[in-house]
């Protein structure tokens, strides 16, 4: 008889290569997680933007590469190469991989970044509830976005799902039941949870007539959240100064076109209507729905900082 298990018979080790030498340390241990797929419903080019700031401006530290040719369908996805004059270079090789960064106080996690696998969903699932295992990984904490019928001109709405509820409560601006086309986050959010690790998913709401277009305030929206759930500074100066031109932008185009003010006009009444009398929990707020003063703030920061004085 065959023991009955779920997902792939193959080896789920085999799909990533590791430093081992960073894998197995002890400071990789315990640490939080984030995740960010690209290829499925990046709205506004969320994730896009989330993983290339956290990469290019944190240090960076490769924990694991996973095999791109055995999870992604090449003739779906081709990857791009440049073509000069008379020779090919700059081929980009799609790529999925595990780092270990440094938020802007230098506190350590994970991110598990790249394409999203085409292939192999199960295998990939398995290899990663098989890292966070092995890393004791504390909190894991993913993302994407969709588009929505929602405008500019009001806060970034999010819905958050998992098994962590001090992350949910009070937080999500949209909860429905429906049945919606499955993406590897969601999958390995289910596993995660049946393997009793801790999850958290965020969707950040794109106004669905900007979906198609880079919309960096999403993107510090999905930073500012994942930031609080995992208790890192994150950076978002860039996207915040990017925001602020592609605002600019917008608005010159609502002011020059009475029918995209009318369309704006109409989102905004909708939302209105929805969020009148809906108390949303802030992000800083603590256990009893009281904002931090100045004073509590400050004394968080020193803290924290003492207790990185006091690390070996």
């Amino acid at each position: 008889m065959f023991e009955r298990i779920s997902g792939s018979l193959l080896d789920p080790e085999s799909l990533y290569a590791s430093n081992i030498e960073l894998f197995h340390s002890p400071d990789t241990k315990g640490l939080n997680m984030l995740m960010g797929f690209t290829g499925f419903a990046d709205a506004g080019h969320v994730v896009q933007q989330i993983n290339r700031e956290l990469l290019d401006t944190l240090d960076v530290e490769t924990v694991a590469v996973f095999d791109a040719d055995q999870l992604i369908d090449y003739r779906t996805r081709r990857p791009h190469i440049t073509f000069v004059e008379d020779h090919l270079e700059d081929y980009k090789a799609p790529q999925l991989a595990l780092y270990k960064l440094r938020d802007g106080l230098g506190e350590p996690f994970l991110l598990l970044a790249g394409f999203e696998p085409d292939l192999q969903w199960e295998r990939f699932a398995r290899a990663v509830v098989g890292i966070v295992e092995e890393l004791d990984v504390n909190l894991v904490a993913w993302i994407h976005s969709i588009p929505m019928p929602v405008p500019h001109t009001r806060p970034v709405g999010v819905t958050v799902h998992g098994n962590r509820p001090e992350l949910i409560e009070g937080i999500s601006t949209w909860k429905p039941t429906v049945q919606v086309p499955s993406a590897i986050g969601h999958i390995l959010e289910l596993r995660l949870s049946e393997a009793q690790r801790k999850v958290a998913g965020y969707v950040i709401h794109v106004p669905h007539y900007l979906a198609d277009a880079e919309y960096p305030q999403a993107a510090v929206a999905g930073l500012e959240y994942l930031g609080a759930a995992t208790s890192l500074m994150l950076p978002t100066d860039r996207l915040r100064e990017a925001g602020r031109e592609v605002g600019r932008q917008i608005a010159e185009q609502v002011e020059a076109s009475e029918d995209v003010q009318e369309v704006v006009s109409k989102l905004e009444s909708r939302y209105d209507d929805k969020a009148e009398g809906t108390v949303r929990r802030s992000l800083l707020a603590d256990e009893n729905d009281e904002l931090p003063n100045a004073e509590d703030l400050g004394a968080a920061v020193e803290a924290y900082l003492a207790r990185k004085d006091a690390r070996p």
